[in-house]
């Protein structure tokens, strides 16, 4: 399989200044479309929150060609599918069809993020379909264990800290309006990014994204603040969320990490396959969950993107157990910052992450995903071809430094979701 690059992907920008990014794939007679606008929760007011994925989530009930039901007739009618998320600092966009059908789904794509008609009632179903999902989000202890982990990790003022769903309360305050406001001050083609990879001609993408998209007109749109300052944890910050009726507690500990560009970020990404993914969930899943049976799963994630996102430890730990599953986890954190990786091992680590690059551009959907991130972060056309030896440079020594920046396992934000009477988790430096 050939890596996506300079010679076979094609850049082109539209007179409103919409990027496109095309991608032949001839091997199967679908195309895929994936996108996304400059708008978020980064531009909702905190009172607002969940505005700007209950926005999205609107946008396919009825616009001012389409009714609600209209609009999944004609893409299920052809075996389509088109669909809007609201994230924190763009709104995702995408489609999927059989190529002839392209210019069909690309056309309710476009009807949808252009005429949104945010019908009254459609908007009080999908409150009610919102405000039933945040209801289960407080019975859950996987999500509160998140949500309470955000607001711990992150000023209050940070975007991050916020809730991208929402809360009752915010939730069941905005209205229709307020919806309509949201979409005509932030939807727009400034920004806006499309990848097309499958089954179709570049020339033909071309041409169909310039019928749907080319005449979408800029709007008057005032500059993004600066994110807030997200200074470094450097105290021990607690919360436990009491859960009736449940068996199981759901620990999150972390820190902000890097973000996409940041220097070290590849750097990062290596020394966190090394303490959370590779094999059985890195040296947590060996230690904590396998050799010690402290969890019932125990892995780290880093999420990078344009901002400082989380680094974090993430288990699933038997009540009784919650204090020694911390205790565990502490001391794989101290481990990664205190002694240098052997050389065996980071070879191990390296050789699975440059592996799992063909395997995430197996499909269209992966390719275009792909994509769509070299442009969001500027990384290059030729990035995915240079991966490996980017990644390949990364020394014990390097892994050893980006841990020492951005982990701590004596500072940290610890969120701890289960069953009542959960105790403080207070454990000495050591």
């Amino acid at each position: 399989m050939s890596i996506p690059g300079p010679s076979d992907i094609t850049r082109h920008e539209l007179s409103n200044g919409i990027i496109v990014l095309v991608r032949e794939n001839h091997a199967s007679p679908s195309v895929i479309v994936k996108g996304y606008l400059q708008v978020g929760a980064y531009d909702e007011r905190p009172e607002q929150a969940g505005l700007a994925v209950f926005t999205a989530a609107a946008l396919m009930r009825g616009t001012a060609n389409r009714a609600f039901d209209q609009i999944y007739e004609e893409l299920e009618s052809v075996g389509a599918s088109a669909g809007v998320n609201g994230g924190t600092h763009t709104t995702g966009l995408g489609a999927k069809s059989l190529v002839e059908d392209l210019p069909l789904a690309l056309d309710v794509l476009a009807d949808v993020l252009r005429h949104p008609t945010f019908p009254r009632d459609e908007i009080e179903k999908l409150r009610g379909e919102i405000l039933t999902d945040l209801e289960e989000r407080a019975h859950d202890t996987s999500r509160m264990a998140s949500l309470t982990f955000y607001e711990l990790a992150y000023p209050e003022e940070h975007p991050y800290a916020r809730s991208l769903s929402g809360y009752t309360e915010t939730i069941n305050r905005l209205t229709r309006d307020d919806l309509a406001e949201f979409h005509a001050g932030g939807y727009g083609p400034q920004g806006m990014v499309v990848a097309i990879v499958g089954a179709v001609e570049t020339a033909d993408a071309l041409a169909q994204i310039e019928n749907a998209f080319g005449d979408w007109a800029v709007g008057a749109r005032p500059p993004r603040h600066p994110l807030p300052e997200v200074p470094p944890i450097s105290n021990v910050r607690e919360r436990a969320v009491s859960i009736p009726g449940k068996t199981q507690s759901d620990v999150i500990l972390g820190y902000p990490g890097p973000a996409r560009a940041e220097p070290d970020f590849l750097d990062a990404s290596v020394c966190n396959t090394i303490l959370g993914v590779f094999g059985l969930m890195g040296r947590l899943g060996e230690n904590v969950r396998e050799r010690q049976g402290l969890a019932y799963y125990s892995y780290s994630r880093m999420d990078g993107g344009p901002g400082p996102g989380p680094w974090r430890v993430i288990a699933g730990v038997n009540p009784a157990n919650v204090e020694q599953a911390v205790a565990s986890i502490r001391a794989e954190i101290r481990r990664i910052c205190d002694e240098p990786v052997g050389e065996g091992e980071l070879a191990d680590n390296k050789a699975f992450i440059t592996g799992s690059l063909p395997l995430r551009l197996e499909t269209n959907g992966g390719v275009a995903g792909a994509i769509l991130n070299m442009e969001r972060y500027n990384l290059g056309l030729d990035y995915l071809q240079q991966y490996a030896n980017l990644i390949g440079e990364i020394t014990a020594e390097r892994v050893q430094t980006v841990a020492q920046r951005w982990l701590n396992p004596d500072a940290y934000a610890i969120a701890i979701a289960g069953p009542p009477n959960t105790d403080p988790i207070i454990l000495p430096n050591n």
